[in-house]
């Protein structure tokens, strides 16, 4: 469970909280304090929300998509403003991706903050999200970008399968990668394709940026990762970037084994 704070700019105060308040519900929220006040840009409402971080991006595409809602931010709730008698907010669940990361120094993690405050912005501007993203990884601290780019891409994976695979059928994973992966690849970059050893990505966004050395294609990697890790019946498949143009390779190539 995650604690996520939601800063939600609008031109109208009535029925705003109850409109609001149905939304995080409908996505398994629930909410832990709000206040409401008047400002220059309109009337802003802050809400707290408690709930599965695998809902986050489906609360927050709801939230983008509300007619009173002008404009809104996303990140972790500012302690000092909780009332006193307030429980320790919990500590957000790990992700699949965390849990078979295999992360570039060791103790490092991803910066959950960063990662939260990045996906409104994702949800928004889908399927054109690179310039966002690559953006995003240039301002991450060198020790972070691997684990913190493949959060989010594990959340932003997990996020299309919810919105467009969860209503299919129960595949195996061949059928998975077939059937999911690759048209879900095919929608974020062109020139994707399923060959004999594995989903190949002809011009991956994140090769030859000179963040990494060797295997830079950590976003795409972790989007994959939720794709297959979020419908819960394969277990946590392995998803390996074998090939990279990063390294010289003519193609950047993904292998998934069970």
């Amino acid at each position: 469970m995650a604690d996520i704070e939601f800063r939600v700019v609008s031109d109208r105060r009535e029925g705003l909280l109850l409109e609001l308040g149905r939304l995080v519900i409908a996505s398994g929220f629930t909410l832990q304090r709000q206040r409401m006040e008047r400002t220059g840009a309109g009337v802003v409402l802050t809400m707290v929300v408690r709930g599965p971080e695998t809902n986050l991006l489906t609360l927050e595409d709801r939230l983008g998509s509300h007619p009173l809602v002008n404009s809104f931010e996303a990140g972790v709730p500012d302690a000092s403003h909780a009332p006193a008698a307030a429980p320790e907010p919990a500590r957000p669940r790990a992700s699949s991706a965390e849990r078979g990361a295999d992360v570039a120094v060791a103790g490092t993690g991803p910066d959950h903050a960063r990662v939260e405050a990045l996906l409104p912005s994702l949800a928004r501007d889908y399927p054109d999200i690179f310039n966002r993203v690559l953006a995003f990884e240039h301002e991450l601290p060198a020790a972070q970008r691997e684990p913190t780019t493949r959060y989010a891409g594990n959340r932003v994976g997990a996020w299309i399968y919810k919105r467009d695979y969860a209503l299919g059928a129960r595949l195996n994973l061949a059928d998975s990668v077939k059937h999911i992966a690759l048209p879900a690849m095919r929608q974020l970059l062109r020139g994707t394709e399923l060959g004999n050893d594995g989903l190949r990505i002809l011009k991956s966004p994140f090769a030859g940026i000179g963040l990494h050395r060797g295997a830079s294609c950590h976003f795409l990697r972790g989007c994959l990762e939720g794709l297959l890790n979020e419908p819960g019946h394969l277990g946590h498949p392995r998803i390996l970037e074998t090939f990279c143009r990063n390294s010289g390779a003519d193609v950047c190539t993904f292998t998934f084994s069970a």
